[in-house]
């Protein structure tokens, strides 16, 4: 199965599990934002306490958000590179033709690396403790304001949604094909980048398919059960706002001001 745990959901009882899932968008959103206030290393200590204690009320193992963001490291890693490679000021260590390391390019790296991967694991949380039908109603409630410009709420909450839930089916269903070409004596990631991708063919095409077979049977099931995107639809799910998901936004204001408090007291990293 794949490890990549971003769009999964996880059953559970934990606080963040209880939350409005409206806050929990929200928060999640904002966090983001908030991430680049975090400008100097008190605020990268802030920054991972805060998100070290989000992931422990989630009830989630730490080792399970480790586990999920492994697929992503190269990712990160090669965003990492790009920083110390590309971005010259202070001490210089190496010098070698376009490629500089310096001092800049380092401590921006530690802060691009920061960022990445706590917003990676913040936004897990949100999808580990949200079902997907709530975050169907979060996000359709969130953007609401948007039919007074015509936009299709509805549709497109609900292609985000059907879009994140099929996520890691669509990851483990590679793995599997990949696995059995495997059995069957082809090779990935040896060679030139041109026999890379040759050998990726016989995976892509099946993934092609079964996605489109996916979709068409997903769209039979909606229909059968009624679902009209044109008509104004009625639900039996109520979102209830309650006092803890007012805390939990007045928990993410805290937070940028403690940022922009630690800012003002120890100054900001510039490049």
């Amino acid at each position: 199965m794949n490890k990549l745990i971003l769009g999964r959901y996880f059953p559970g009882a934990s606080r963040i599990h209880h939350l409005d899932p409206r806050a929990k968008l929200i928060s999640g959103l904002a966090f983001v934002f908030i991430t680049f206030l975090a400008t100097n290393i008190q605020g990268l200590l802030l920054l991972w306490t805060f998100t070290f204690l989000v992931m422990f009320l989630s009830g989630t193992g730490f080792r399970t958000y480790l586990r999920g963001v492994r697929p992503l490291i190269w990712l990160i890693l090669f965003t990492v590179a790009l920083q110390i490679l590309f971005t010259a000021g202070g001490d210089i260590y190496v010098d070698w033709g376009p490629f500089t390391i310096s001092e800049f390019g380092l401590i921006n790296a530690i802060y691009i690396f920061s960022r990445f991967v706590t917003i990676i694991f913040v936004t897990t949380v949100v999808t580990l403790t949200t079902k997907p039908v709530d975050l169907t109603d979060g996000i359709n409630f969130l953007m609401r304001p948007l039919r007074f410009i015509h936009v299709p709420v509805e549709e497109l909450s609900m292609m985000l949604t059907i879009a994140l839930r099929f996520v890691p089916d669509l990851l483990d269903e590679t793995q599997k094909i990949m696995d059995a070409q495997r059995a069957r004596g082809a090779v990935f990631g040896e060679g030139s980048i041109f026999r890379q991708m040759k050998a990726l063919v016989p995976v892509f095409l099946p993934i092609f398919s079964n996605s489109l077979n996916r979709g068409e049977e997903l769209a039979d099931i909606m229909e059968v059960r009624g679902y009209r995107a044109e008509c104004k639809r009625s639900s039996y799910r109520a979102l209830k706002w309650k006092m803890k998901d007012t805390v939990c936004l007045l928990v993410i204001v805290l937070l940028a001001a403690g940022f922009i408090c630690l800012n003002l007291i120890y100054g900001s990293f510039h490049i």
